[in-house]
């Protein structure tokens, strides 16, 4: 593996390409018009525009990626996280191509992308999941009938969704109703497939994550976890490494369930397990995403291990150490988007007329901005990750707290000032924020 060919835009490719310096390999950057002035291109050994501004001729343009890769002589493609990140489609075609997709392979993709089918497994190894239809349900009428036999509130997802996108609550029959077709045509647009399922509500969860490592040759590493609880829309703003507040107990039953499903299902890569904790602390299975997830940054924080070099490693054949991963402190990330929390977080644009970052003993900062960077309406809001890491959370608190502070991004309206409200709540403060309390803090 000589070169690699990057396949996203913003804060991820230049993570990725830091890595690749690292260890000796090329990189090739593709980028749309909208992308043409970003600072990150200049460090790529090559950058190669592969379309218009639209995603679904550029960032997920299959063919003008792969035509991008054979034609710059790349060995392999890193697919960063979203567009075709878990994309089965894409990593078939990397396949026939002789090309290495970094991540899981296509047929892999394909299981854990049907959340009906991962919920399958898990049940047979008897991890508990949330009560659900068990697969597709296919119109209106059927899906009442088991909302009735489930109880309301319940959840209209994609069968192939993600990343917060594809997915409805209804509370009555009438919601029901009317979020049929709009979840449909949402998961239709965002992910290529309508399929939907449907599955009772739990109101107020923490989200917990396993952050999971294997090799081809059966080694699986866990890499410690997270807590994800604090989101907007179903999407997260604040997660940290490891989970607070949580019995030690519930912890080894996570890690535990986590490596049962990764073996059984023959996965090989980066992945995270994902889970629900109610407000009884009784735990539920939700998904697993086989990609880098936005959050990685947390537990490289408390490993010391760069889980995109692992990745690299791992899809290039090496084995993987065995021995347990030992974490230092505790870390906190904070996601800030360019987006109005005030108008329901509308997407803002406008020009970075002034930048100022934080640093200092213990901050990290993932960010694609600069000073003159536009921020387009075509793309994800994120902007900047702030990560703070300290011997304590409480420690690591007061330190991400300084640095968003320190945090100048003028030109554009951003989620600072909720992030600030956030960290000062005294529920999250204690441990016990979960995924309502966003929209409680602002009267929503």
């Amino acid at each position: 593996m000589k070169r690699i060919l990057i396949a996203n835009r913003g804060e991820v490719v230049l993570r990725i390409i830091r890595t690749a310096r690292e260890l000796g390999l090329e990189t090739i950057v593709v980028y749309s018009e909208a992308d043409a002035a970003m600072e990150y291109l200049a460090l790529a050994d090559e950058a190669v525009k592969i379309g218009p501004e639209q995603s679904s001729r550029s960032y997920l343009n299959i063919d003008a990626i792969i035509s991008a890769a054979v034609a710059w002589k790349a060995n392999a493609i890193h697919p960063g996280y979203g567009f075709l990140s878990e994309n089965p489609q894409f990593a078939a075609v990397c396949e026939e191509n002789g090309i290495e997709f970094i991540g899981p392979a296509s047929a892999t993709l394909r299981t854990i992308g049907n959340k009906s089918r991962t919920k399958e497994v898990a049940r047979s190894l008897n991890i508990p999941t949330i009560p659900g239809s068990y697969g597709v349900v296919s119109d209106v009428a059927q899906t009442i009938v088991l909302a009735r036999d489930l109880g309301f509130p319940v959840i209209l997802k994609s069968l192939y969704g993600g990343g917060g996108r594809g997915m409805k609550v209804a509370y009555t029959e009438d919601h029901l109703r009317s979020h049929f077709a709009s979840v449909s045509s949402e998961a239709s647009a965002a992910f290529g497939r309508n399929e939907v399922y449907i599955e009772h509500y739990i109101e107020s969860p923490r989200h917990l994550e396993v952050q999971v490592l294997a090799d081809a040759y059966g080694t699986i590493r866990i890499l410690s976890d997270r807590e994800c609880s604090i989101q907007r829309r179903h999407q997260k703003i604040i997660e940290e490494a490891p989970i607070p507040n949580i019995d030690e107990g519930i912890r080894s039953n996570l890690w535990e369930w986590s490596r049962q499903i990764i073996r059984a299902i023959g996965f090989r890569g980066l992945g995270t397990v994902e889970f629900l904790m109610d407000q009884a602390g009784e735990i539920y299975f939700l998904e697993i995403n086989g990609r880098l997830q936005v959050e990685h940054p947390v537990t490289e924080m408390i490993t010391g291990i760069d889980m995109i070099r692992e990745q690299i490693m791992v899809a290039a054949g090496a084995r993987i150490s065995q021995d347990p991963v030992p974490t230092t402190g505790h870390a906190i990330e904070c996601r800030i988007n360019a987006e109005n929390p005030s108008k329901n977080f509308m997407p803002t644009t406008g020009t970075v007329s002034r930048l100022r970052l934080p640093s200092g003993p213990g901050t990290r900062v993932d960010t694609h901005l600069f000073p003159g960077c536009i921020v387009t309406p075509f793309y994800d809001p994120l902007l900047v990750k702030l990560i703070a890491h300290h011997a304590t959370r409480d420690a690591a608190l007061r330190r991400m707290g300084r640095m968003l502070d320190e945090t100048v991004i003028e030109g554009l309206t951003t989620n600072q000032d909720l992030l600030v409200k956030l960290l000062g709540h005294e529920r999250f403060l204690a441990g016990n924020g979960d995924t309502s309390l966003v929209m409680q803090l602002l009267g929503t």
